[in-house]
């Protein structure tokens, strides 16, 4: 069997698609995580709890 241009092309093609979903998923399972909920919270009002402002 030999590999050709359309073989290698197809399947670079097909491993990104997966791989791109599989790292999708992996975010979103992240994100979501309720253990991950008060970091964010956190990480969501800190630059509005900053009274003094960015100009420090």
């Amino acid at each position: 069997m030999e590999i050709d241009h359309g073989m290698l092309v197809a399947f670079a093609k097909s491993f990104g698609l997966f791989y791109l979903i599989a790292f999708s998923v992996a975010v979103l399972v992240y994100a979501f995580r309720p253990s991950n909920r008060s970091r964010f919270e956190r990480a969501a009002h800190s630059i509005l709890d900053d009274e003094a402002g960015p100009w420090r």
